[in-house]
């Protein structure tokens, strides 16, 4: 059925439709201007062959309000209630990035890495969910979103449950509420659930990223949930022989059948992926521990969010760029995606790992499985901006720098969690044997900000001594250090820890370049040199030059 929507039509007095995104069974979602607060929003309206029914209206109420009492930077906000011209309709926030779902779409598996990145924010976002009494019900890789910063995000509580609620379930015993490929075996044989449902179907999520595909296949739906309740999965070290057996171990401990047997709360499943993380995914030190070389303290509640990047609302819409190279600084356009909004290029791989090429601006709302160039910027100093602007300027984009090296880029992999905005994840060097890092002379990390600014960068080194020295840029990325023009600030530090530079020219590009790095527990003795930050942000202001 088409839909009766138009684009600018009007909801509630206040959301201004733009595009459709997204579609479902019982819901569209469309890109919205809240012309109040002048905001993108995700406007979830329920499509107008359910106006009338009872239990989809319910349904929809209690997502609303399910979402609506949580706050937690893994869980989309619920802004909104809103009826019109007999629309119902959910007012979200606007997430920019991709599902879980089309990121195997497009890859089928991902990294150890990116694995335990997302479930360890999932987990988060669980812990928040059952603490407040809720089971999600429907953890799957569409409800799965993931930001170009490699924050984690979980949507749609539409078929959430109270543990202990009063309010009728809005189902009968013959149905199973979630996606099949994704139920616990309790949901499939019509038990009570608590939060351990929602880990097991999380287990069945990170099986599927590092296998490729779920452990249960059957030809049916029904043959598919009843699998899960008749067998063990496939040992994942039989799918891919090279995983960390410790996270495999621990994925096969999710999935046990019995819940008992099961981490029982999402701080469990967070504490020992961090763990896991911290001993190293393939066996060998990550870096991410503190450089006294001792294991970083796993605090009790509350968690650490995983998230990415300092805006409160929409943190870092950042675009993980393709490799810069010397001779081609930024990814040619991509394909756009079926539901884009606005044109932006974006990939996706390991660790953010190039979130997806597609189009920027894809939100899911709705649960179904369904240039630059290297040019070099003229000789005289760019001409200063009249009004640089002050307030919410964003890193939008990390590309690793390292024009003398033999492919440009340097651990491309690891720059989601430089913007991630938690102190142990780190972005890092390779090991060298100099401290000046050889014949490069340097290497270094682009931050491409959401628009032209002077301000205050800070980085935060994890190795010491360390040299840093930072260059600007207005309209491209130069491709040799040396075409970058006067440097803008320098530092030297005998201390770990962050550090401000001042921006006194309005830039769109600004180089964290290292000249020199201290040595790190991560590498050998051989290559004890290696440049870390544990973080990076801007902030935007009126500064003197």
């Amino acid at each position: 059925m088409a839909s009766s929507l138009v684009p600018n039509t009007l909801i509630g007095a206040r959301y201004r439709l733009e595009k459709r995104i997204g579609q479902g069974g019982m819901a569209e979602v469309w890109l919205a201007n809240d012309i109040s607060l002048n905001r993108k929003v995700a406007v979830k309206m329920m499509k107008a062959q359910h106006n009338n029914d009872p239990v989809v209206i319910e349904r929809f109420r209690r997502e609303a309000q399910a979402a609506g009492n949580l706050s937690h930077p893994n869980i989309v906000t619920v802004y909104d209630v809103v009826e019109n011209a007999g629309h119902q309709a959910v007012v979200m926030e606007y997430i920019e990035g991709l599902t879980l779902r089309e990121v195997l779409d497009q890859k089928t598996r991902i990294s150890p890495s990116l694995t335990i990145h997302i479930g360890m924010a999932i987990a988060s976002a669980l812990d928040a969910a059952h603490a407040s009494g809720l089971v999600h019900r429907d953890i799957k890789p569409g409800n799965i979103l993931i930001t170009p910063t490699g924050r984690v995000m979980l949507a749609d509580f539409g078929i959430a449950k109270a543990v202990n609620g009063n309010e009728s379930d809005l189902t009968n015993q013959n149905i199973m509420m979630g996606t099949a490929k994704y139920l616990s075996p309790e949901q499939v044989r019509g038990k009570p659930l608590d939060g351990r449902a929602d880990i097991y179907s999380l287990g069945l999520v990170l099986y599927e990223c590092l296998a490729g595909r779920v452990p249960f296949i059957g030809e049916s739906d029904v043959e598919t949930a009843l699998a899960r309740v008749q067998r063990e999965p496939t040992n994942l070290l039989k799918k891919r022989p090279n995983l960390p057996p410790a996270l495999t171990n621990f994925i096969h401990q999710m999935l046990q059948r019995e819940p008992s047997r099961r981490p029982s709360t999402g701080l469990q499943v967070y504490e020992a992926l961090f763990r896991i993380r911290e001993a190293g995914v393939d066996g060998t030190p990550t870096g991410l521990t503190p450089p006294s070389g001792q294991p970083g303290v796993i605090e009790s509640h509350p968690l650490s969010p995983i998230t990415g990047g300092p805006r409160p609302v929409i943190p870092g819409e950042v675009t993980i760029s393709n490799p810069v190279t010397r001779t081609s600084i930024a990814p040619t356009a991509r394909r756009a995606s079926r539901f884009n909004v606005a044109p932006s290029t974006m990939l996706a791989s390991a660790i953010l790992l190039v979130v997806i090429l597609v189009g920027v601006v894809t939100w899911r709302g709705i649960t179904s499985d369904t240039p630059l160039t290297t040019e070099a910027p003229a000789a005289e100093p760019a001409p200063t901006m009249a009004a640089a602007p002050v307030g919410p300027v964003t890193i939008t984009r990390a590309m690793s720098y390292d024009p003398n090296g033999d492919d440009g880029v340097e651990n491309d992999e690891l720059l989601p969690l430089l913007l991630d905005g938690m102190p142990r994840t780190q972005w890092r060097t390779v090991c060298y044997g100099d401290k000046f890092f050889g014949s490069k002379g340097g290497v270094g990390v682009v931050l491409e900000l959401s628009s032209p600014a002077t301000g205050t960068l800070m980085v935060n080194p994890q190795t010491k001594p360390w040299g840093i020295e930072v260059y600007s840029a207005l309209d491209v990325v130069p491709a040799g250090l040396d075409q970058w023009g006067p440097r803008v600030a320098k530092s030297y530090g005998t201390e770990v820890g962050p550090t401000t530079f001042v921006v006194s020219e309005p830039a769109k590009y600004v180089l964290v370049w290292f000249r020199e790095a201290g040595t790190s527990p991560a590498c050998s003795t051989k290559n004890p040199f290696q440049g870390v930050l544990a973080g990076a942000g801007f902030t935007a202001g009126a500064t003197t030059p």
